[in-house]
């Protein structure tokens, strides 16, 4: 089930910074960073720095460029702790 949620959520994240991306192209009305960052946050940091990436979305911004990384290695640290607790 976890595994599931965090596939499915990283997916999500990815998609939104693509639409994202798209409606800052088009003028149209965005996104709210707050809803990127949470995307990220409850377990999308992979999908949204991809997303970042394909899309060359938000890379230039300080708080993307660093804070989505540092939230995808929280993440990956968890998952390691979690799976050597399992271990043992």
């Amino acid at each position: 089930m976890e595994k599931e949620f965090l596939i499915l959520i990283n997916i999500i994240a990815f998609i939104t910074f693509g639409i994202d991306k798209y409606k800052a192209v088009h003028h149209k009305w965005r996104i709210r960073e707050n809803t990127l960052f949470l995307l990220a946050i409850i377990g999308g940091g992979l999908g949204a720095l991809l997303g970042m990436h394909v899309f060359h979305h938000k890379t230039k911004h300080n708080s993307f460029k660093y804070g989505i990384p540092f939230i995808l290695m929280i993440w990956i640290i968890l998952i390691i702790l979690k799976e050597n607790s399992q271990l043992l």
